[in-house]
C-alpha cells in the first residue's frame, strides 16, 4: 500500500472520528477534561550508556502512524482539534525524526519542539483535570501519568473493534509477513540454518529485529517443541525433519502474527499430520463469527484435536475421554489465540464490558489469552498446536492409567519433529470472516 494513497484520507478521517467519540465518552465517565498521551522516552541499560530500542506507547500510535518520536505528546480536549507536540531535537549524534507529513497531519495541530521540556508550554496546566496515559518514565515535570483505570478500561474495551483504517494497516502487515514467510520456507528447503532462515526473513520483510512486532520463533526439528524458542542455531542440523516459524511484521504500528509448519519430506506421515491440523485450523477460522464465545471455541479445539490424536494413532481413547482426562492439554498446552492489532497480544481480551469487569477462563485452561465474545471488527489469531514436549509427555507417562491409552512407540517416532502450530489473523465481520493471513499468502503466491 502506498501510504499516501488518497483512499487513506477518508479512512483516517473516520478513524479519528471514532477515537474522539470513544475518548469523549471515557473522559466524561471518569470526570476528566483532557487526555494526554506521551509517546514515551528512551530507556538506558543499567550502568551503561546504551539505550534499549524505543517502543512507542500503544495509546499514542492509536492516534497517528508515528512510532519513533520519543519525547512527543498527544493532547486531546473534547470539542477541539487534537494537538501533536512533536519532539524534533537538534542532535548530531542520532537520526532526527522527520517532520510530520502524510495523509494524517491535517487532523492535528502540530507543534515542533527542540527540547523535551518545551512540551510543558503546550500541555494543559490543570494537570488534575487530565487523564495522562503512559509509563512512569514518561513524566515531564508536574505532568505525571496517572493512568485512570476507568479511562483505560473504556478505551481498551472498545479498541477490540478495529476501524476500517486499522484493518487496512493490518492487511499490509499481513502481506509483508506472508512474503517473508515464503522466503523463510525457501531458505529451509535449501538447507539453511535457523539463523540463516531468520536473516532471510528479515531481508524479505525489510524490517530489522527491532521493527518486527515480536521476536521471531524459528525452529528446526525438535526445537518446535519449545513454544517460545529463540536460540537460533547458526549451523544447520545433521538431519532436517521439520520447520516451524512464528513470525510477523509491522506496518504503521499495527502487527501481523503468522505461524506455519513444514515437513522436510512432503510425503511423510508428519506432512499428513500437518495437513489434518491445517484443515482443523481452517475450520476454526471459519467460526470467527459475531456472537461466538472465544473460550468455547478454544474448548472445541481440544475436542477436534482429540480426534486427530486418535486418528493418527497417538492415543487409543476417544476424543471426549482425552479432553475430560486432560490428555489433549499435554499435546496442546497453550490457548487458541488472542486479540491482535496495535499490540501482538492486544488489550481487553478478558473484558466483559467497558467498566473493567472480566470473564474468567474456563477451568483447566490457564493459558487461554481471550474469553470475550466476538464482535464485528474484532481481529483474533487462531493458532491450534500439537506438540511432543518431553516434560509434559513424561508427566503423562507417570500416570499409569492414562499412560496405557498412549501409543508411546508412535509418540517417540514423532519427537524429532517437535510439533505443529498453524496461525492466521482473522477479522470478525457482520458475515463471513476475513482471513487476513490466507488472503495475504494468496496475494504473494503461496498458501
Amino acid at each position: 500500500m502506498d501510504i499516501h494513497h488518497p483512499d487513506l484520507h477518508p479512512l483516517f478521517a473516520e478513524h479519528m472520528a471514532t477515537l474522539t467519540q470513544r475518548s469523549d465518552a471515557a473522559l466524561a465517565k471518569a470526570g476528566f477534561d483532557h487526555l494526554l498521551i506521551p509517546a514515551g522516552n528512551l530507556h538506558y541499560q543499567f550502568l551503561d550508556d546504551r539505550d534499549y530500542p524505543f517502543c512507542v506507547n500503544p495509546q499514542f500510535k492509536h492516534w497517528l502512524p508515528v512510532t519513533n518520536a520519543p519525547g512527543s505528546w498527544l493532547v486531546y480536549t473534547p470539542g477541539r482539534k487534537p494537538k501533536l507536540v512533536f519532539l524534533q531535537p537538534a542532535d548530531y549524534w542520532h537520526v532526527v525524526p522527520e517532520a510530520p507529513a502524510g495523509y494524517w497531519v491535517e487532523h492535528f495541530d502540530i507543534i515542533i519542539i527542540r527540547e523535551a521540556e518545551e512540551a510543558l508550554a503546550h500541555l494543559p496546566k490543570d494537570t488534575d483535570r487530565c487523564a495522562i496515559i503512559g509509563e512512569t518514565g514518561s513524566a515531564l515535570g508536574p505532568v505525571v501519568p496517572n493512568n485512570p483505570q476507568a479511562v483505560i478500561d473504556h478505551l481498551h474495551y472498545h479498541r477490540m473493534c478495529k476501524t476500517a483504517y486499522e484493518l487496512a494497516m493490518m492487511r499490509v502487515a499481513s502481506k509483508i509477513g506472508a512474503r517473508a514467510h515464503r522466503a523463510a520456507e525457501a531458505a529451509f528447503r535449501n538447507g539453511a540454518s535457523e539463523f540463516d532462515i531468520h536473516m532471510a526473513y528479515l531481508a524479505s520483510a525489510r524490517q530489522t529485529e527491532h521493527e518486527l512486532p515480536y521476536s521471531n520463533i524459528i525452529c528446526l526439528n525438535e526445537h518446535a517443541a519449545v513454544l517460545h524458542y529463540h536460540s537460533l542455531q547458526h549451523a544447520p542440523p545433521a538431519h532436517r525433519h521439520s520447520f516451524l516459524i512464528d513470525a510477523g511484521a509491522s506496518f504503521h504500528g499495527y502487527a501481523s502474527d503468522i505461524t506455519r509448519t513444514h515437513s522436510a519430506d512432503t510425503g511423510d506421515a508428519f506432512q499428513g499430520l500437518i495437513n489434518d491440523m491445517d484443515a482443523m485450523q481452517q475450520h476454526l477460522c471459519a467460526r470467527v463469527r459475531a456472537g461466538q464465545d472465544y473460550a468455547a471455541l478454544h474448548v472445541d479445539t481440544h475436542r477436534l484435536l482429540g480426534g486427530i490424536l486418535n486418528q493418527h494413532g497417538f492415543i487409543r481413547m476417544s476424543a471426549e475421554s482425552a479432553v475430560e482426562a486432560g490428555v489433549t492439554s499435554t499435546f496442546f498446552p497453550h490457548g487458541l489465540g488472542h486479540p491482535i492489532g496495535l499490540q501482538v497480544h492486544d488489550v481487553a481480551a478478558f473484558a466483559a464490558d467497558e467498566s473493567g469487569k472480566s470473564i474468567a477462563r474456563p477451568d483447566g485452561h490457564p493459558y487461554l489469552r481471550m474469553t470475550r465474545t466476538l464482535e464485528p471488527g474484532a481481529v483474533v489469531t487462531i493458532e491450534p498446536g500439537l506438540y511432543f514436549i518431553d516434560m509434559l509427555l513424561a508427566k503423562l507417562k507417570d500416570d499409569t492409567a492414562l499412560a496405557r491409552e498412549i501409543d508411546w512407540q508412535r509418540v517417540d517416532a514423532f519427537r524429532k519433529f517437535g510439533g505443529i502450530r498453524i496461525e492466521d489473523d482473522v477479522v470478525c465481520t457482520e458475515g463471513e470472516p476475513e482471513n487476513l493471513t490466507r488472503d495475504a499468502f494468496a496475494a504473494v503466491g503461496q498458501r
